[in-house]
């Protein structure tokens, strides 16, 4: 867990939050914080917050919190740590080469990997974009593998 971070367990937190952030990125880290990934993404985030405080916001959603489970349904968050974005309270998708463009799935490789992910979608949202291309090489993007249950 970090201590460094705002931890979200309520929707009218996450809400809250989502509109109120004004020409700034947020970020929404949706994980555990008992899980290893989501400490690893954590320590990455917790280090880059003062480098991307001029243009980002990052907080933590506990997807354990009987709340957030409907942002879990809506952003059909199935695989943690799962990154989401927002500027001016609309959600930012990005192309990174995988089939889901609307969150970033696993941790970043290091931190500059999620500063320039961050400084790419601020960029793309101040131009009036609502989805922009990862900046990061094929190899540092996380892979996995979307199955669909009950078509």
């Amino acid at each position: 867990m970090s201590y460094v971070l705002t931890t979200l367990t309520k929707k009218r937190e996450v809400d809250s939050i989502i509109r109120d952030t004004i020409d700034n990125v947020l970020v929404l880290r949706f994980g555990r914080s008992s899980d290893a990934v989501c400490l690893q993404l954590d320590d990455i985030l917790s280090k880059s917050v003062r480098d991307v405080s001029k243009f980002a916001s990052i907080a933590l959603v506990d997807i354990d919190a009987e709340e957030i489970q409907v942002y879990a349904k809506y952003f059909d968050i199935t695989l943690i740590p799962s990154t989401v974005f927002f500027f001016n309270a609309h959600h930012m998708k990005m192309d990174s080469g995988t089939a889901d463009h609307t969150k970033w799935i696993g941790t970043f490789h290091r931190k500059q990997d999620f500063i320039d992910v961050v400084e790419a979608i601020y960029r793309g949202a101040m131009k009036g974009k609502l989805i922009v291309t990862c900046p990061l090489p094929p190899e540092r993007i996380p892979k996995f593998e979307l199955l669909y249950k009950d078509l």
